[in-house]
């Protein structure tokens, strides 16, 4: 029976690249190591965003490779890394979990397919996250995301069915559903099953509900925050957590508005000192000067920021 990953904060790290779309080594590097002082659990890589549908095989392996051997360096050997896997087919998704591995990955967080959304109907969802988790050398977890899935959502009842596999410890839920998340952890415990919210803004309410933390992109750019609300509702400070939570939930809304990745690279390269806010094609690049000059939600990450800096 495998073990989940423990309760806390992780971060879907955005993946920094140069004017060419190439990896930018030195911004990577600079933002796994700032996540990592500020106190992450562990690093989630080729998350939704850290562009993994826009990279190569050998991209995908490399970045992971890069993120543990950073966090190796710098003495960080217990932060986690989670790999993003999830493929098209189960072929490729197999692959991916045998390179996640080979990079120094501890988990894999598996999205269900979503090429042909009418054949994945519940058993062939629950085939395919099945066999997946019986060939793959190390564990995995679920990946919920209706909003990369073509409106794929899995049920409570889907998840708690693929909860009793020995080697699928957790899942992601990006849907948003605390009723979902609770219907969960009130049959399953962290130690059993590792239940996490996929967004900042269902953060304390799904701590209330008895999640196992938070995996979601704003800690990207707030990591010490993240941590302090965690650390803050763990010792009972339930006034302080709603205040910080309440940033949370507006911030979120924000980084929605601003571009979401290419946003969430643009505030990180002006308010951090590192890497440039350049995607991949289709994403687009959010202009920094238009950001900061027009977006009405550009003040509301100042908040957050500000709160980060504290």
């Amino acid at each position: 029976m495998s073990t989940p990953p423990p309760p806390g904060v992780y971060v879907p790290a955005v993946l920094f690249l140069d004017e060419n779309e190439d990896f930018d080594v030195p911004a990577i590097k600079a933002h796994v190591l700032r996540l990592a002082k500020g106190g992450a659990t562990g690093i989630l890589v080729q998350g939704s965003n850290g562009e993994a549908q826009h990279l190569t095989r050998e991209e995908r392996k490399a970045a992971i490779a890069l993120t543990r051997q950073t966090l190796d360096e710098n003495g960080f050997q217990n932060a986690l890394v989670i790999a993003g896997t999830g493929a098209q087919s189960l072929r490729e998704t197999k692959l991916f979990n045998e390179d996640a591995k080979e990079a120094g990955a501890a988990f894999a967080l598996v999205l269900t397919p979503s090429t042909w959304p009418k054949a994945m109907t519940i058993d062939n969802i629950i085939r395919f996250h099945r066999e997946v988790a019986d060939a793959s050398p190390i564990p995995t977890m679920i990946y919920n995301f209706p909003g990369v899935t073509g409106g794929l959502d899995l049920d409570s009842d889907t998840v708690f069915e693929l909860s009793s596999h020995p080697n699928i410890v957790g899942t992601k839920l990006s849907c948003g559903n605390i009723g979902k998340l609770h219907r969960l952890t009130s049959r399953l415990t962290p130690k059993e099953f590792a239940i996490f919210t996929g967004r900042s803004d269902t953060f304390i309410h799904s701590l209330n509900a008895g999640s196992a933390g938070v995996i979601a992109a704003t800690v990207n750019i707030a990591p010490k925050a993240h941590v302090d609300l965690y650390n803050a509702w763990m010792r009972g400070e339930r006034e302080k957590a709603m205040e910080t939570q309440a940033i949370f939930g507006h911030a979120d809304w924000a980084v929605s508005k601003i571009g979401g990745i290419g946003g969430i690279k643009c505030i990180v390269a002006q308010k951090f000192g590192y890497g440039q806010p350049y995607v991949r094609s289709p994403l687009k690049v959010v202009d920094e000067s238009k950001l900061r000059d027009s977006n009405e939600h550009y003040q509301t990450l100042l908040e957050l920021i500000n709160l980060e800096a504290s």
